[in-house]
């Protein structure tokens, strides 16, 4: 079983940059897809990116061109560095692992990101 813990959200005004880390525990995580959701009170959680073991990438068409998925398996993290960041961009955002399927396996407790306009 996969631990996960996420860092890096806060405050940060429209048009600026926040970098998300997720620290993965517990398991090698080299062969296990990864990514990004969100969610905002009221609403589903959405995805926002995802990352394979080998590092293919997929994103969401509203973040597509501003937000990036990286993974360094040695050690065991999965970053997303969010660019131009839109107040719509504001949320929980959660780490999560995924089967071969691309289901969701697991879950991170979640950063919050706050952008102002």
């Amino acid at each position: 079983q996969v631990q996960l813990a996420e860092s890096g959200g806060g405050l940060v005004q429209a048009g600026g940059s926040l970098r998300l880390s997720c620290a993965a525990s517990g398991s090698d995580i080299s062969n296990i897809a990864m990514g990004w959701y969100r969610q905002v009170p009221g609403k589903q959680r959405e995805p926002v990116a995802g990352i394979t073991g080998d590092s293919t990438t997929g994103y969401a068409d509203v973040v597509k061109g501003r937000f990036t998925i990286s993974r360094d398996n040695a050690k065991g993290m999965v970053y997303l560095e969010m660019n131009d960041l839109k107040p719509e961009d504001t949320g929980v955002y959660y780490c999560y692992t995924a089967s071969s399927s691309g289901i969701p396996t697991g879950w991170g407790q979640g950063t919050q990101v706050t952008v102002s306009s």
